[in-house]
């Protein structure tokens, strides 16, 4: 899960570990129409229990930031997407092979079509920080997506990105204010988390191995993210420190 947010003074991308320890705020059970209390349980957890918009409530809740729009992708449309735009060039430090994901790449600089950079960003075993490590892998990625799909020429003619975009409407599954020009916005803003003035970050940690009774969590270090969702609200440079 990533958090977007673009302003004045720049773009931040920032990885929300998905086993991070939160409090998920009161809920309606779509299915059963069953109320339950605030409870606290890993932000994946909030998906499963009431879908994206209980997955929005609880990152708003537990962040204090607004969000405005929602976009999700599932495996197929990830494809989509990536095989849209002809593939996405990335140079590894490493070789990546991971029998999980399938991910099989020798180390250097290569264009990945969509199944294998679909096994990039979900292999993690051999990532010394397991999720955490994943998630790096995943900004890198996503920055070079943008960077492929948000051309200079690409930009100063949407037309030609209709392709690309048509396939992420096609195969995300977004908010229902969400239409073409937004998901150009969207592309644009990824590119320039990477860009001078961009900041590519994830949530401050305290604990990677909590033990809960819902088994190994993410715990945040609660004072530097604070400060880190303080300036992403109020649209203020995040301190280096808050990098985590």
């Amino acid at each position: 899960m990533i958090l977007l947010h673009t302003g004045a003074n720049g773009t931040t991308m920032l990885s929300l570990p998905r086993d991070s320890w939160v409090t998920v705020p009161p809920y309606v059970d779509p299915d059963t129409g069953r109320s339950y209390r605030a409870t606290p349980d890993k932000l994946n957890a909030a998906f499963s229990l009431g879908g994206p918009d209980l997955l929005v409530q609880t990152v708003e809740r537990n962040t204090g930031v607004h969000i405005d729009h929602y976009a999700e992708i599932g495996f197929a449309g990830f494809v989509g997407v990536v095989d849209a735009v002809g593939g996405v060039d990335m140079c590894l430090d490493k070789a990546v092979r991971d029998k999980d994901s399938g991910a099989d790449l020798p180390a250097g600089c290569q264009t990945l079509d969509g199944a294998e950079a679909l096994a990039f960003v979900r292999q993690r075993k051999q990532e010394a920080q397991g999720d955490l490590g994943r998630t790096r892998n995943q900004q890198k990625f996503l920055a070079a997506l943008a960077d492929k799909a948000a051309t200079p020429s690409t930009l100063a003619d949407p037309s030609k990105s209709f392709p690309t975009l048509s396939a992420g409407l096609d195969t995300l599954i977004v908010d229902e204010g969400t239409e073409l020009p937004d998901l150009m916005k969207l592309f644009e803003a990824l590119k320039k988390a990477t860009a001078d003035g961009g900041r590519q970050l994830n949530v401050p940690v305290a604990d990677p191995d909590l033990r809960t009774s819902k088994g190994s969590a993410v715990k945040w270090d609660d004072r530097r993210a604070r400060a880190l969702f303080a300036a992403i609200r109020e649209d203020r440079p995040p301190g280096a420190q808050e990098g985590g």
